[in-house]
Parts: structure tokens; C-alpha cells; sequence
């Protein structure tokens, strides 16, 4: 607020103060309560956070009402057009989707397990990438019996160049839980889902949207930045607390979308695919065909670039290792890793820690029992894992 107000005769330390007009700029910051104050020592140093609702109750200087009155009816016009937002926005967004959406495999139907399969499958990678591996997976198991079933190397196998293999293993152990204790049938209650390995709140609140139209939000990445952006949210969407809260938003828009007779999956599916192609990462959103371009504060601001606050990713640790390359008449040298840990029971190249010279690689393969004939060459590779990136010279 921009004001010059008429501030009458006072007293201030002690000093007799004549009535003058005081050129006042007065800001009212919305945060959250863990949100740390720096306090300037002056004569303004009483500052604290109070609530929303208290806000006209604090002000004790009767020419600076005006002022408050002025500011707090900008926080609640903030506020109710968040309302506003939240509820036009699952509307507009599931009329978009209809005529916007992508082509997919996994959309052609609500089978639990085609959509099961296609979000954990999409964790962590591309739906390009997606595509071509789903396809071939349901043609060699095609349902949840034949996931139990199938033996650990062939579904590896299957798996074979998605990475994370963890979560086919999860699928596979979950498949084994349908089977025993649900009878074959996916269960249906979110709870249930929930309780699968493998499955989070964001894959439980797809499969419960889309296979059963109960309105269980999917907040994932692309969620919270839409979310973000429409809201102007400035907290961290990477802490566990933000997530929640705006999960528990997004639920509200779930409910909301129900009343009106709108299908849960529909509004599901159109976030995800808002996420994908228009209110994109890393780069400017399509905000011209975007649906909900009207309820957005961060497209009426221009804001979009600095949402939504994330941490800086910590860097990725490195490390050097030194692979075996061991031929012997046409047959090569595998060991399989633990069962735990970063690709669990899959099987690698030998290899030990750091680099080696070609002396000491010689001598290590001597240790292993076997008499190295000739080192043919040497070779350097990285490989990048989501906190690690493996230098590796290889012999």
C-alpha cells in the first residue's frame, strides 16, 4: 500500500513531535510460521509473524487503520481467488484433456494392471522411453497371474534398460500379494493399494483415480509445479510438509470436481498431461494454450520463472572403480551384486575400487586364480545414477 497519511502531534522518546504527513509504503508478507525473520535493531524491531485473522486486531496507531484495512482486503482478494482457482480449475482442465490429450498405450483402458504397470514403469523415465518396453512387457505377461509366475531373470530381462530395477522386483512381489491374499483381484480401497510394495501416494492416488474413481489426488513433480504456479506458492515443494499441504489442496479440488459429477481419473490424467506438455520443467510453459491461463497468478504476474522453490540438488557423488573384462574362449565373467543395495541381484563385470595401472590389473586377475594371457586395451566410461556417477576404467 502507497499512502501519505496525516499523522497528528505525538510524543517519541521523550521529544515532542509536531502533526506532519508521513509518506508510508506498506508491505504485508504471507509466510509460513518456520519461515525465519532477520530483524534490522531500530526503532521498528518488534517484528513477528501473526495469523491472517489477527492481522487488523495488531494495529494500535489509528491513522495507520486505513492502511491495514487497505492491505488485509488484498490478502483475502488473494485468497478467495486461490478459492477461485481451485474451483475452476478441475473444470477447465478435464474439458481441455479431452480434446488435448496424447495418444498413449496405457490409456486405452482402466485396467488396474495396464496402469499400475505404466507408472511404475514411468517413474524416473521418459514416456518415449515407456513406450516400446510396455508394450512388449504385457505381451509377455499379461496379467497379474503371469507377473507372479514368471522367473527373476526373465522379468530382469524384461526390464532390462528401464534401470531401477528395485521396482520390477517390487512388482513382481506385489503381484505375489494380489495372488495370495486378494485372489487374483487388484484391490480397490486406497489403504490397500497403498500397502503394496513399491506403490507410494502418488501411484496409489492414480490407480485409485483412474481404475476406480475415488478422488485421491497423484502429486508428483509436475503436480506441484502446476500447483506452484497457479497459487504463486513460495515454500519449498520439496519438503515432506509443502507436499502434504498441497496434497491435501488437491483433494479438496478432487471433491470438488465430484460434486460437480466429474470423473477423478479424467482430472488425474489431465494434471499429468498439463505437466507434460504445457506447464513444462526447465523451460518457458506454453501459458498461450493453457486451459487454466485465466486462474493462474503466476502467468497474470509473469512469476513463472522462480516456481516452484526447490533446494539446489546436492552434488553427485563420485566414484572411481576399476572393470574386468575377462575373455576365455568366448565365454565372459559375470558376478551377480547383493541383494541389496543400488541393483540389487543383477549381475556385473567385475570390478574393484579406484583406478588400477594395467600392472596392477594383471596382478589382481592373478589373485582371482586365473593366468591373463594379454591386456588387449583400456577403455574410460561414466555412468550416471540419480546421486552417483561411476567413473570406470575398464581392462
Amino acid at each position: 500500500s502507497l499512502d501519505l497519511l496525516p499523522v497528528p502531534a505525538h510524543e517519541k522518546k521523550g521529544k515532542a513531535i509536531a502533526s506532519h504527513r508521513h509518506f508510508s509504503v506498506a508491505y504485508v508478507l504471507i509466510a509460513p510460521f518456520d519461515q525465519p525473520i532477520r530483524i534490522k535493531p531500530d526503532e521498528n524491531s518488534a517484528v513477528e509473524w501473526v495469523e491472517i485473522e489477527e492481522f487488523l486486531d495488531r494495529c494500535s496507531e489509528p491513522h495507520m487503520i486505513g492502511v491495514y484495512e487497505k492491505v488485509f482486503a488484498r490478502i483475502q482478494e488473494i485468497r478467495q481467488w486461490k478459492e477461485k482457482a481451485c474451483q475452476g480449475f478441475a473444470e477447465r482442465l478435464v474439458s481441455w484433456y479431452q480434446t488435448a490429450s496424447r495418444e498413449l498405450p496405457w490409456r486405452k483402458d482402466r485396467e488396474p494392471y495396464h496402469v499400475w504397470l505404466s507408472e511404475i514403469m514411468l517413474q524416473q523415465t521418459r514416456v518415449e522411453a515407456v513406450r516400446s518396453y510396455y508394450t512388449r512387457f504385457l505381451e509377455a505377461l499379461p496379467d497379474v497371474a503371469a507377473l507372479a509366475r514368471v522367473n527373476r531373470q526373465q522379468l530382469m530381462k524384461l526390464w532390462e534398460g528401464l534401470g531401477y530395477y528395485s521396482r520390477a522386483a517390487n512388482l513382481q512381489k506385489s503381484a505375489w500379494i494380489i495372488q495370495e491374499e486378494y485372489g487374483g483381484r487388484f484391490p480397490r480401497e486406497y489403504e490397500e493399494i497403498l500397502a503394496l510394495p513399491g506403490i507410494g501416494e502418488y501411484t496409489a492416488g492414480a490407480i485409485s483415480s483412474i481404475c476406480f474413481g475415488k478422488p485421491y489426488p497423484a502429486v508428483d513433480g509436475n503436480v506441484l509445479r502446476v500447483f506452484a504456479r497457479v497459487t504463486e506458492l513460495y515454500e519449498n515443494v520439496l519438503q515432506p510438509g509443502v507436499k502434504k499441504a498441497v496434497t491435501g489442496k488437491m483433494q479438496q479440488v478432487y471433491l470438488y470436481n465430484q460434486q460437480l459429477g466429474q470423473d477423478p481419473g479424467a482430472l488425474t490424467q489431465a494434471l499429468m498431461e498439463l505437466g507434460a506438455t504445457v506447464c513444462v520443467p526447465g523451460k518457458k510453459p506454453r501459458c498461450q494454450i493453457c486451459p487454466v491461463k485465466g486462474l493462474c497468478l503466476a502467468n497474470r504476474n509473469g512469476t513463472w520463472k522462480s516456481l516452484p522453490v526447490r533446494e539446489k540438488k546436492k552434488e553427485k557423488r563420485q566414484e572411481e572403480m576399476t572393470v574386468f573384462l575377462l575373455e576365455k574362449k568366448g565365454r565372459i565373467a559375470l558376478r551377480k551384486r547383493p541383494d541389496r543395495g543400488l541393483l540389487a541381484g543383477l549381475w556385473e563385470l567385475p570390478h574393484m575400487p579406484s583406478f588400477l595401472t594395467e600392472q596392477q590389473a594383471l596382478d589382481q586377475v592373478k589373485r582371482w586364480g586365473y593366468v591373463p594371457l594379454f591386456l588387449q586395451k583400456a577403455l574410460r566410461r561414466q555412468h550416471v545414477f540419480t546421486h552417483i556417477r561411476w567413473d570406470m576404467l575398464c581392462y
